[in-house]
């Protein structure tokens, strides 16, 4: 459906436009791409969940114990600089992402955009590998989370803890997404109190405020050095970053349950910025000062060994007696945390591809309490393959498993800075100005295109560091969890570890294909004057009154204020 501006020669200025057709929930229109019908789901997400999911949501072990892998084989420059590189273009795609959510707070949120904005097909792949990554990732992090108790407790059998969490999952299943954004909240205020309290541990530390080590300053910048293994060194580095921020595209996903998506969710994008700078940039920085990469304690720095967390190891080197069991307790949280993740964001995904007929009908089933029923039972029963890690093969089936997702998170936040150059290309189009979007991402076009190119940069490193047995980063950061693998950098190509680290990507392809047959739609790419942006497109309502002021150099460090907080 075409959205033509109504306006003539003579006639109000278009930036004053609004759609005539509205309902009481301030929505335009039905989605048309809706084939089954199913309840709504419930809008519970406050401004706070949103918030909290945005800071705090994705820290996880990558941070607090992949990072130290990252640490061992790049050296602390190349753990900043990769981190930099990445934390940039998630800014971008989160700001893209934001944009099209507010004006769109549709079910399955980036999947929908790719859809109705770049192509049929390549929805339905990204959809589908982004619903089975989730799928696979929640046994694995229930396996992990059992593993964190080790630092206490060896004694007790791991499925013993398995069995623990995966009882609580259910229970928060049951209050549904209020559940879910309550947890989030509570989890992710500890994470991010633990995050703040080490940045100020480890300036003491660097001062020769604790310990015996004395001023350590950028001691171990100098010796063994800022760099490690070169160009290798960085390229791993530089794809376990990218891994290590998976989850912060929830914060859009979660737009479509949010009480006031046009309020909570510009704030919530914003905060990303801080998640960024603050807890992934900065805690790195510090934590290469007092930790140096030569450690040997690195070497099994990997997965949830939350005993050889670089976090840990620093406090150590300091010690400090009591201190390393109290962060063991928040990297705990962290993993259990992700875990809560994973079944918001495989549940809601496959609800909206089965609300398209890209799914089997009954996953887009949604009870009178808003909750996705089926899709939720689905994904519990996925985390029941936990128990695998009993086996004495658990590491092989695992390391399959996961192989599943490996490359979904660059696909999938490609494919968001893609949809968002594709929209506004069709708001232009279809007689739109951008004053007009009730929020605008900060980098417009631009940083989706940088966002975008970034992210194939991506795959072409994960290719580069897969071809390597020992420079494969998801072999350090996903697949090694359960056994210790980290050989020296430079070692031979081993096929099995490049398609465990690769096969993701024949996997987008065939489900690229597959629909592409099954649906007959020949097209490369959804044409511009097409594009349907009217469909779940909350009301523009603007008044001229409500323009923005012209950007000029003397207005530009307030407009970067505002922008930011």
């Amino acid at each position: 459906m075409s959205a033509e501006s109504p306006h003539t020669e003579g006639e109000k200025d278009p930036k004053t436009y609004t759609e005539p057709e509205t309902n009481g929930n301030d929505v335009e229109q039905a989605d048309h791409g809706i084939v089954v019908k199913a309840n709504p789901l419930s809008r519970e997400l406050k401004g706070r969940h949103m918030q909290m999911i945005a800071i705090g949501g994705a820290i996880g072990a990558g941070l607090f114990v992949g990072s130290g892998g990252a640490l061992e084989t790049g050296g602390p420059g190349s753990l900043v600089l990769g981190y930099i590189i990445i934390g940039s273009m998630l800014l971008c795609t989160v700001q893209a992402l934001g944009e099209l959510a507010v004006l769109f707070p549709v079910n399955g949120a980036f999947f929908t955009y790719i859809v109705r904005f770049v192509d049929p097909s390549l929805g339905f792949a990204v959809g589908w590998d982004y619903a089975i990554g989730w799928l696979t990732v929640l046994p694995f992090e229930l396996t992990a989370a059992g593993i964190t108790i080790r630092f206490w407790r060896e004694d007790i059998n791991i499925g013993v803890w398995i069995a623990v969490f995966l009882f609580l999952l259910c229970v928060i299943q049951i209050f549904g997404v209020r559940g879910y954004g309550e947890v989030e909240f509570i989890l992710s205020t500890i994470k991010i109190m633990g995050c703040a309290g080490f940045i100020i541990l480890a300036i003491i530390i660097d001062c020769g405020g604790v310990g015996n080590q004395g001023y350590l300053g950028a001691k171990y910048w100098h010796n063994p050095g800022a760099f490690n293994n070169g160009f290798k060194g960085f390229c791993s580095v530089f794809v376990v970053a990218a891994f290590a921020f998976g989850g912060t595209e929830l914060v859009g996903l979660a737009a479509a349950e949010a009480e006031n998506p046009r309020k909570s969710l510009p704030q919530a994008t914003k905060q990303v910025f801080w998640r960024i700078s603050f807890f992934y940039i900065l805690s790195l920085f510090l934590l290469g000062l007092i930790v140096p990469s030569d450690n040997p304690n690195l070497l099994n720095s990997s997965g949830a060994n939350s005993k050889f967390s670089p976090f840990v190891i620093a406090i150590r080197l300091a010690g400090i007696k009591a201190l390393p069991s109290i962060f063991n307790v928040i990297i705990t949280i962290s993993v259990i945390s992700v875990a809560n993740s994973c079944t918001f964001g495989s549940t809601r995904t496959m609800q909206a591809l089965a609300e398209r007929g890209m799914g089997p009908a009954f996953l887009a089933q949604v009870d009178k309490h808003g909750r996705p029923i089926w899709g939720v039972i689905i994904q519990l029963l996925f985390g029941l393959l936990a128990f695998i890690g009993e086996a004495k093969n658990a590491s092989t089936v695992f390391n399959w498993l996961l192989s599943l997702s490996g490359l979904s998170y660059f696909f999938v936040w490609g494919c968001i800075c893609l949809a968002h150059i594709r929209f506004r290309s069709a708001w232009k189009a279809q007689g739109h100005v951008k004053a007009e979007l009730p929020y605008e991402a900060i980098f417009g076009v631009g940083g989706s295109w940088y966002g975008f190119l970034l992210n194939i940069l991506c795959m072409i490193a994960t290719f580069y560091t897969a071809l390597y047995v020992s420079s494969n980063p998801l072999s350090q950061y996903l697949f090694s969890r359960l056994r210790n693998d980290n050989q020296p950098v430079g070692g031979k190509p081993d096929p099995q570890l490049f398609f465990q680290s690769y096969l993701a990507g024949p996997i987008i392809v065939a489900l690229y294909i597959g629909w592409k047959l099954y649906s007959r739609i020949w097209s490369w790419y959804v044409p511009a004057h097409e594009m349907d942006i009217t469909s779940g497109r909350r009301s523009l309502e603007l008044d001229p009154d409500d323009m923005p002021p012209k950007k000029t150099w003397r207005n530009m460090p307030m407009r970067a204020v505002h922008a930011l907080f």
